[in-house]
């Protein structure tokens, strides 16, 4: 299945706008921000674990464990916080 991965504040100044991965069938938000680490890079920098990195399914916040569909859009994005 395919994917469009989009990148918001600075994950978007190192990666760029968006992206699309493809990945298995049954594939979680979890395993995608796995398949991006592995590639190394700026990817494996600004996404790192123990990073605080935000992520929308749909443009619903979600947690790793929530499942992937064909043309799912998956936003990632730095904690925002107002003032």
């Amino acid at each position: 299945m395919k994917v469009q991965v989009r990148y918001f504040a600075a994950l978007r100044e190192a990666l760029g706008a968006a992206e699309t991965v493809e990945l298995p069938a049954g594939s979680t938000l979890g395993a995608l921000r796995d398949e991006l680490l592995a590639r190394g890079g700026r990817h494996a920098e600004v996404l790192a674990r123990g990073r605080a990195v935000r992520c929308a399914l749909d443009q619903a916040m979600s947690e790793e464990a929530a499942a992937l569909h064909d043309g799912a859009e998956v936003a990632f994005f730095p904690p925002v916080t107002g003032g």
